[in-house]
């Protein structure tokens, strides 16, 4: 089952980085977070993946060329440029880069690589985000439902704690902004019936995916939602890869799944 995943955004919010490397590229423990999304899915035996590329996707591209040599030991013989392989530590992923578009919306980058997508069902996510998701559960939910579509829905942390001030300016109480279980947003990790692309039919070079295609399928009640209460984290800005790369190198780093 193919797993489609964008990778084509500027990442503007993170742009300390992001001007150097397309956003997805940025690392966490010394590895790409493109690389630690794909590594959730591998550990549910999805390795098949097409990344939908946009901002200096050359960047992700030159990885993946590349990535075989740079995850092995070798000997190479400079007069005659001859590499020897002694062993690889590379994943077993096959990966399709496919230009979207550096200024396509997602709508649009999905268009795209509809070509690339010969079965019935495929998953969709975005380069920025981790999380402990059971991908596994995920696709028996949807096959459960029969509908064309499932987004995974997660509760975000509070990102402020709450005080409790009295009159005089005393603080009675603080604590840290609870979760809202009435608050629920779009955590990526969808699952999908092909014939979503129905939805897809105009160009979309400039819609995205979350406004028209998402909002056409939940008004024909053919979108479900798969709740996730575990953990859950979108590197949006520079205070968010600091917090997951302190996870990762504190061994708490909890969509460290495989």
């Amino acid at each position: 089952m193919k797993v489609v995943i964008f990778a084509g955004g500027k990442g503007t919010r993170i742009s300390e980085e992001s001007h150097l490397k397309p956003k997805p590229m940025i690392e966490i423990g010394g590895k790409p977070i493109l690389w630690h999304i794909m590594k959730i899915y591998e550990k549910h035996g999805f390795t098949d993946f097409i990344l939908c590329l946009g901002y200096k996707g050359y960047a992700i591209k030159e990885y993946f060329v590349n990535y075989f040599s740079h995850n092995a030991d070798i000997t190479i013989e400079l007069q005659n440029n001859v590499v020897e392989v002694h062993n690889t530590n590379a994943e077993n992923f096959k990966v399709t880069l496919v230009d979207t578009g550096l200024d396509t919306m997602t709508a649009g980058r999905l268009q795209r690589v509809e070509r690339y997508i010969n079965e019935d069902t495929f998953m969709l996510t975005y380069g920025d985000g981790v999380s402990d998701v059971d991908i596994t559960k995920l696709l028996e939910f949807h096959k459960s439902h029969q509908k064309l579509a499932t987004i995974t829905a997660i509760i975000p942390d509070g990102r402020f704690g709450t005080m409790d001030i009295a009159t005089d300016g005393l603080v009675n109480n603080f604590k840290e902004k609870p979760k809202d279980d009435n608050h629920w947003i779009n955590g990526g990790f969808f699952v999908l019936d092909k014939k979503i692309f129905s939805y897809l039919k105009e160009d979309m070079t400039n819609i995205m995916w979350e406004q028209d295609p998402l909002i056409q399928l939940t008004n024909d009640s053919q979108l479900m939602t798969y709740k996730h209460y575990g953990f859950w984290k979108c590197m949006d800005a520079m205070r968010d890869k600091e917090e997951l790369e302190n996870l990762w190198y504190s061994g708490d780093a909890k969509w460290k799944v495989w």
